[in-house]
């Protein structure tokens, strides 16, 4: 609820007449009541009045909620990142019993970007090297950022190769870096940018470009607002962003 996301998608939530906030939870107890509602931790209690839960938290408290959300037949939108393999096949186990949309971005736009890079890795074919560059505020530490490397895993489909084996270089605030027959990464880290992310493919003769910038943080939380309203009408499965945006 205090991280970044969470509070974002409170404030938005506030002011749209098509949601009804009934329930905060964080992982530690917090004596404060936000929109008149005490936050407290997740328990059966907290999202018995719910239809949908929106997720923003760490691996971790997701896999915690999933166990309460399977009991209640709940519904469940997953913004967290960062899952182990285990922790994903929980994941799946949890889905054959409720809906659940899971995406590591929530941006309607950076999924558009995702499924056009994916179909220009596939058409470019063998003679073009492909990279990836993206920017993001200061305070990031990690890097590549997971959208960088989802991107770089769209890259890896398109071509019907496993993106663990594609995985090059990883570079850290680089004027230029080189493009090679593995996907290299080039991640900025300056001021307060919110995220930029581009994918070129070059065959030498000619560069082709896809990005996308994002300029305002709100853009997550109305993502997963979108992804909670298409859930409701979903049976128990594991959903996607391209899902919902009808991707083929």
């Amino acid at each position: 609820m205090y991280g970044q996301n969470g509070s974002t998608t409170h404030q938005i939530l506030k002011k749209n007449k098509n949601f009804k906030l009934v329930s905060l939870t964080e992982s530690r107890l917090i004596n404060k009541k936000i929109s008149g509602l005490t936050p407290s931790k997740n328990n059966v209690n907290a999202f018995k009045k719910s239809n949908v839960i929106i997720d923003f938290t760490v691996p971790k408290c997701t896999i915690e909620i999933l166990k309460i959300a399977t009991k209640l037949k709940k519904r469940v939108v997953i913004g967290t990142t960062g899952f182990s393999k285990k922790e994903e096949r929980l994941i799946k186990k949890f889905s054959k019993k409720i809906p659940i949309l899971k995406a590591g971005n929530m941006s309607l736009g950076v999924n558009l970007l995702m499924y056009l890079t994916e179909i220009a890795s596939k058409s470019l074919g063998k003679d073009f090297l492909s990279k990836v560059y993206e920017v993001h505020h200061k305070h990031k530490i990690d890097y590549p950022s997971g959208t960088a490397l989802m991107l770089g895993k769209g890259i890896a489909e398109g071509k019907n190769k496993n993106f663990y084996n594609l995985i090059g270089k990883k570079y850290l605030n680089k004027k230029s870096f080189p493009y090679a027959k593995k996907i290299n990464f080039n991640s900025i880290r300056k001021g307060e940018v919110i995220g930029e992310h581009e994918v070129r493919f070059s065959s030498g003769k000619e560069i082709i470009k896809l990005n996308h910038e994002s300029f305002d943080r709100a853009l997550y939380s109305e993502g997963a607002l979108t992804a909670a309203a298409w859930l409701m009408s979903k049976k128990a499965g594991l959903y996607s962003m391209r899902d919902l945006l009808n991707f083929q």
